[in-house]
């Protein structure tokens, strides 16, 4: 009985205690942050708070940041292995990729030089691709994408942004054959520009030299003279740059100089070239070449037929008009 009364009064005496420090307690927390919040009193002792506890922060997390440490400086050297390769990969992905943006920049180049190479001319221009080169050391040709669908006939002039790369010789339905004009088989009708001297180019088998052979000792030519189309012979519209006269040897004991000529085209560099068509031959007019080079090279000759056809009376028939019935 006298215990239960003890024990009765000890809860009795300390209840009221603990729920007055509690309350105590709980006013001075509001107090306090009532204050803190309106003017910021309790920084300096919340930066002290944190310098206190932050080598404790550094002990609890130590553990950690030696398993993470361990597992990094431990890392498997197959998985060394595989990020190298994979870093090397990507390497060499990005210098592919910067080489193709160099080989874009390069052709956009060539085509806008083209572009105003075509600017420059009269005639009907259109640009093809170069689809093959022939191996044949002997035989300076090329194969373009372009046929007799797209108008091309035999004996037309090939060009590129510099000058005349050659003639096809062989056109196909939807791709021709053209021969350049450093070929040993090709003569070119050309002209001095400077002072009108007509001569023949003709190829070396070389793609940067051309040999002028009928040029006589005392003919007006000089290094670094311009060579143009004559217009001579059909195939080539007049004016067209050749080549640039590089060397001129006078020969007392023979009738002719030994001239050589360096071509204005890269022709062993060009990847697009310009089919030509004469500016008095409408291009939608242009019959496919199923005819042999001859006929070709009459079809874009100097239109003497063309103007006897027009100096003839309204009505009457023309050649050309007997030959079609």
């Amino acid at each position: 009985m006298a215990s239960t009364n003890s024990s009765s009064q000890f809860g009795t005496s300390f209840s009221p205690a603990l729920g007055f420090r509690f309350l105590l307690l709980a006013v001075l927390s509001i107090l306090l942050l009532v204050i803190d919040n309106r003017e910021n009193h309790l920084d300096a002792v919340r930066k002290a708070i944190g310098a206190a506890v932050y080598p404790l922060r550094i002990v609890v997390d130590a553990p950690v940041s030696a398993w993470h440490w361990a597992n990094e400086t431990t890392a498997s050297r197959n998985q060394l292995q595989l990020d190298n390769s994979r870093l090397n990969t990507e390497r060499l992905l990005t210098q592919a990729k910067l080489q193709r943006y160099a080989a874009l920049e390069a052709e956009n180049a060539r085509l806008r030089a083209m572009l105003e190479a075509r600017s420059r001319v009269r005639e009907q221009v259109r640009v093809a691709e170069i689809m093959s080169v022939s191996s044949d050391p002997f035989r300076h040709t090329l194969v373009i994408d372009k046929g007799t669908r797209d108008k091309v006939y035999e004996g037309q002039a090939v060009i590129d942004a510099e000058g005349i790369i050659g003639q096809i010789i062989d056109a196909g339905v939807l791709s021709s054959q053209a021969m350049l004009i450093s070929d040993p088989g090709h003569d070119l009708p050309v002209e001095v520009n400077r002072n009108g001297l007509r001569t023949i180019a003709r190829g070396t088998g070389e793609f940067d030299r051309l040999d002028l052979p009928f040029l006589p000792n005392n003919a007006d030519i000089e290094p670094g003279d311009l060579l143009v189309t004559s217009g001579r012979g059909g195939a080539f519209p007049a004016g067209y740059p050749v080549g640039i006269v590089e060397s001129v040897t006078r020969i007392p004991q023979e009738p002719f100089a030994a001239v050589t000529a360096t071509p204005a085209a890269a022709l062993n560099q060009a990847r697009e070239v310009m089919l030509i068509w004469p500016s008095d031959i409408n291009q939608q007019d242009v019959e496919p070449a199923a005819e042999s080079e001859n006929d070709a090279e009459a079809a874009a000759g100097d239109g003497t037929d063309a103007q006897a056809s027009a100096d003839a009376e309204p009505g009457a028939p023309t050649d050309e008009d007997e030959t079609d019935e």
